[in-house]
């Protein structure tokens, strides 16, 4: 391997979220994706062809690629903690998708096996590293709300349709609109307060038992393991608070909903689902929003993977790290157990601030 050039990556798992990668990574001269591996070769296969990746194969031939440093994980939820084990003991560094893991143990364990061993690994979602997020924290830190006091995030959609070809995964452990959306909107509310210290929060399940309209199981009851809408109250170490609702019971469509209320103006912030999007600010007194541009690079999907490359080069922390990945896995945890045993649950982790993305940073740009 290479100290100089473009960083080879592997990506395992070529399902649905791998065309974003795939057209982000293939276009990022700072990385090359040299092979593209799943369960079922014929899938790698095509969208290896389809975004002109030398090789494909099976997970074991990523894993094993002698040109391959980072690992792009993209694997069903339950096994994201398995395949990235697997990518650290190959010596590889990892991203994977969220969640970082299904509970602590396995999330802890990855933390251990990456320091142990030198490695770097990271977690989704990236889309703080675009210029919305970006553009948010430099206003808060520049003291244009004021004092940031509290948080609201609203996240309301009707769910999956009973015809979804993957209900099944939806609505078992690891997902449900907590573990499937709440990554996007708890790391959002980490850049803007900093980290959790306890929640309080309230679940439930509309349709307990959904029956299975497409693929093999079609017929098939199945008994919804996951709330499908979660309410939550958090507080932060700095002494911040903020209330969240995470929902796919709404027949309606509410969502990319983030404000952070400071001592002087109000800030709406961008989808934290996606990388761009004006920012609108009302102080007090205002009659209306001022609309603000976001300033800074944009991307999509992959920018987690190409910082950890230039970060690995460079020999600095990258930004979108496993313990930030972990501490979100902490919070949506203690949040289920809020839900099981109705009374607060503290969150056991803390994580550094992250480092700000500067406005001139270009994804596009050769560096390495």
């Amino acid at each position: 391997m290479s100290a100089s050039g473009p960083m080879g990556v592997g990506v395992i798992g070529a399902g649905k979220i791998s065309d974003q990668y795939l057209e982000n990574l293939t276009r990022f001269p700072d990385v090359e994706v040299r092979i593209v591996a799943d369960l079922y070769p014929e899938r790698a296969a095509e969208q290896a062809a389809a975004y002109g990746v030398p090789e494909s194969g099976l997970p074991e031939q990523a894993l094993q690629h002698p040109d391959v440093e980072i690992i792009v994980n993209l694997t069903i939820p339950a096994a994201h903690a398995e395949v990235s084990m697997a990518a650290l003991d190959a010596g590889k560094h990892v991203w994977t998708e969220k969640p970082f893991s299904l509970d602590r143990a396995s999330g802890q364990r990855l933390l251990e096996k990456a320091e142990s061993a030198g490695l770097r690994i990271g977690g989704a979602p990236d889309t703080f590293l675009g210029a919305g997020l970006q553009t948010a924290r430099r206003m808060i830190e520049r003291g244009d709300i004021g004092v940031p006091l509290t948080g609201l995030t609203l996240f309301e959609v009707p769910g999956p349709v009973d015809d979804h070809r993957n209900l099944e995964v939806l609505l078992s452990r690891g997902a449900g609109p907590l573990w499937d959306m709440g990554p996007y909107y708890l790391t959002a509310l980490t850049q803007c307060f900093g980290s959790f210290r306890s929640v309080v929060a309230a679940g439930r399940i509309a349709r307990p038992t959904r029956v299975l309209q497409v693929g093999p199981k079609t017929g098939q009851e199945i008994t919804v393991q996951v709330p499908t809408h979660v309410s939550i109250i958090a507080e932060f170490e700095s002494g911040q608070s903020s209330t969240s609702v995470l929902s796919w019971d709404s027949p309606h469509r509410r969502v990319g909903h983030v404000e952070i209320v400071g001592s002087e103006a109000t800030l709406s912030i961008p989808d934290p689902n996606h990388f761009d999007g004006d920012l609108h600010i009302r102080r007090a007194g205002d009659d209306d929003w001022t609309t603000v541009p976001a300033v800074g690079p944009v991307g999509g999907r992959g920018l987690g993977t190409l910082d950890i490359a230039r970060a690995v080069r460079a020999q600095v922390p990258h930004r979108a790290s496993g313990r930030l990945a972990y501490h979100v896995v902490d919070t949506m945890a203690a949040v289920s157990e809020s839900i099981e045993r109705g009374e607060a649950v503290s969150v056991r982790s803390s994580v550094p601030a992250t480092e700000t993305v500067g406005e001139d940073w270009d994804p596009y740009l050769k560096t390495l």
